[in-house]
C-alpha cells in the first residue's frame, strides 16, 4: 500500500497560488514555493508533477475560489437587473481595499497574459477562454439590465465592461486609481442602459 499523504492538498494549493498571484510564475521560485506550501520540493513533485503542474492547480483553484463565486448571480437562470451593476460595485470595493490579495496583486489569469508563460498554447488558451467567461457573464447582466436591448446593444455593453474589468485588473498593481476609475467608467455605462423610462437602477 502507498504511504497516505500528509498534508492537506487544498491548502498547499491555496499557498502556492498567493505566490503566484503575487509573483508571476516565472518569479515564483521552488524554495519560495516550498516555504509557502510547507513541503519538500520532492513532495511538491510527487504531488503536482512539477512547478508548472503545481500553478495550473493553482490556477483552477482561483477559478473555482476567487472567480466564480463572484460571476455566479450573472450565471443563475433568473439574472437580477441589479447583477452586474452588483458585479462590478463589489470588484470595486475588492480593489479598493489596502493590501488586499486583488487590490494589490490584481487578477492571476490576467497577469500572466502579459508574461512569458502565456507564449504556451494552453495557458493562452485558458486565459482566452477566462475572457470569455467573463463576457459571457457580463453579456447576461446587461441583458438582464435591460431587456428591451437589442443583442447589439448588449454585445456592446458586454464587450466594454469586459475590457474595462481586464483593465482595471491590470492597472490595479501600479495605479489603484486608475483600476478604480475604469471600473466607475463601466458603473457609469451600465447605469445608463436602464429600460425603464431611463432611470438608473442602483
Amino acid at each position: 500500500m502507498g504511504r497516505p499523504q500528509g498534508f492537506d492538498t487544498e491548502q498547499v494549493v491555496r499557498a502556492a497560488r498567493t505566490v503566484f498571484w503575487r509573483q508571476g510564475y516565472e518569479s515564483a521560485s521552488v524554495p519560495e514555493l516550498e516555504r509557502a506550501t510547507g513541503l519538500a520540493r520532492s513532495s511538491l513533485y510527487h504531488a503536482f508533477g512539477s512547478k508548472r503542474g503545481l500553478f495550473d492547480a493553482a490556477v483552477d483553484s482561483y477559478l473555482t475560489e476567487v472567480v466564480r463565486p463572484r460571476l455566479a448571480p450573472l450565471l443563475v437562470e433568473d439574472v437580477a437587473p441589479t447583477a452586474l451593476h452588483d458585479y462590478l460595485t463589489g470588484l470595486r470595493a475588492a480593489l479598493a481595499v489596502p493590501r488586499s490579495p486583488a487590490g494589490e496583486n490584481g487578477c492571476l489569469l490576467v497577469n500572466t497574459a502579459g508574461s512569458p508563460l502565456a507564449l504556451d498554447a494552453a495557458v493562452a488558451e485558458r486565459v482566452s477562454a477566462y475572457r470569455a467567461e467573463l463576457r459571457h457573464a457580463f453579456a447576461r447582466g446587461a441583458a438582464a439590465r435591460n431587456p428591451a436591448a437589442s443583442a447589439a446593444e448588449i454585445d456592446r455593453l458586454a464587450d466594454t465592461c469586459t475590457a474595462l474589468v481586464v483593465t482595471a485588473f491590470a492597472m490595479t498593481r501600479v495605479d489603484n486609481a486608475a483600476a478604480l476609475g475604469a471600473l466607475d467608467t463601466a458603473l457609469a455605462l451600465v447605469d445608463e442602459t436602464d429600460g425603464r423610462d431611463g432611470a438608473a437602477i442602483s
